[in-house]
């Protein structure tokens, strides 16, 4: 049975020249869009912190003040640039030194560690930031590691518009208890704050590599912990769809489930906030040239409520021809509410929306620039 709220949501959405709010009633049935926010700059992220439910940060690429953090403390009315934004340190006079690309992902530290953030980057690196966002240093464990090269591969082509970290996920009964997501590398695991890692990638295929099995070299696309059980992971990988038991300490795909004509490779994945069992999908054309578009130009979601065994086509109000997009791996989320409202938005700025845990979409907002990401903001 479906239970009412006051409470309102908002969609947090990056994109390609800029980010939007799209809010909504009480019931989810109106939405409206905000005026752009940084219209122009490229956003790759737009989040919520949970634990004040005010203060939202905004990782943004400017043309004049290059990749930095927003943040806003009055729910998006009015932003400030961080004095010390993420960045590697300068290289020594003749040495090479990696330098930052973009902020790619945000995440709110532990719920314990109020005002902390941490960031992941393109190239791969990890930021951390203890004054809500005002100023960030780089987590030594991770970036001055003496394997970080290795484990990502080097200067070596990433994904097309550079590899990154993302799917910066903490474990709620342990702030130190830490997982990270990187294309070009693959899932890692700390449990002493980013002090020291370890490869967490054993099951996971990389078709990409000669080796088989190899411990390190995968390319997550988005890895989640489900909060009610956080020792169950699932991932969204170039190479399909996989769950973990952190006790097992090995994936196994569960995308082998999916319809053989739509395959299992894709980019996003969101978990049902109450049942570990059920997790969304989009998947996308992984065939031999890899268009990244819909299967045929027919997208639809899949929902499994088994963790894994079976899955479901959730297509109904998508279109069902001739719609050639797709969406990114941070542009599909969930709300709290009962029925579950799941999320997405596409490579050709459309936002689509369902209050009925994917029985029926519909498209909450067009026109807008390619999307990079939505997050849910509940208040």
């Amino acid at each position: 049975m479906a239970t009412k709220s006051k409470a309102r949501v908002a969609l947090l959405i990056a994109t390609r020249k800029g980010a939007f709010m799209l809010s909504s009633d009480s019931l989810r049935r109106d939405w409206k869009l905000s005026a752009p926010i940084m219209l122009g700059n490229i956003v790759h992220h737009i989040v919520l912190d949970p634990r004040d439910r005010r203060t939202i940060l905004m990782a943004a690429r400017t043309g004049h003040l290059g990749p930095t953090v927003f943040r806003s403390a009055d729910f998006g009315k009015k932003w400030k640039e961080a004095e010390k934004p993420p960045a590697f340190p300068k290289a020594e006079e003749g040495q090479k030194g990696l330098v930052l690309d973009h902020v790619f992902w945000l995440a709110p530290a532990h719920a314990s560690e109020a005002g902390a953030w941490y960031a992941g980057s393109s190239p791969q690196g990890l930021f951390r930031s203890e004054d809500e966002g005002t100023s960030w240093e780089g987590v030594a464990g991770f970036n001055q590691n003496p394997m970080r090269e290795t484990w990502t591969g080097g200067e070596r082509d990433g994904t097309p518009d550079g590899p990154k970290m993302h799917s910066i996920l903490i474990d709620p009964r342990d702030p130190n208890h830490m997982y990270i997501g990187m294309s070009s590398g693959g899932v890692f695991e700390s449990r002493n704050k980013g002090v020291s890692w370890k490869p967490l990638n054993q099951g996971c295929a990389a078709d990409f590599i000669p080796i088989p099995d190899p411990e390190y070299g995968h390319d997550p696309h988005c890895v989640r912990l489900h909060p009610l059980m956080p020792d169950r992971l699932y991932q969204q990988n170039h190479c399909g769809i996989y769950r973990m038991e952190r006790a097992e300490g090995r994936w196994i795909r569960i995308g082998k489930n999916m319809p053989k004509k739509v395959g299992d490779i894709g980019f996003p994945l969101a978990l049902h906030p109450r049942d570990p069992d059920t997790v969304w999908v989009f998947p996308m054309d992984g065939t031999a040239v890899w268009p990244r578009t819909s299967p045929e130009g027919k997208p639809a979601a899949y929902v499994t409520r088994n963790a894994g065994k079976t899955w479901k086509r959730q297509d109904n109000g998508l279109p069902s021809s001739q719609a050639w997009w797709t969406v990114k791996r941070q542009a599909m989320t969930a709300d709290t509410r009962d029925p579950v409202g799941i999320y997405f938005a596409t490579t050709s700025g459309e936002v689509w929306g369902t209050r009925n845990e994917g029985e029926r979409w519909t498209c909450l907002a067009r026109h807008l620039p390619h999307v990079y990401s939505v997050e849910v903001a509940e208040f």
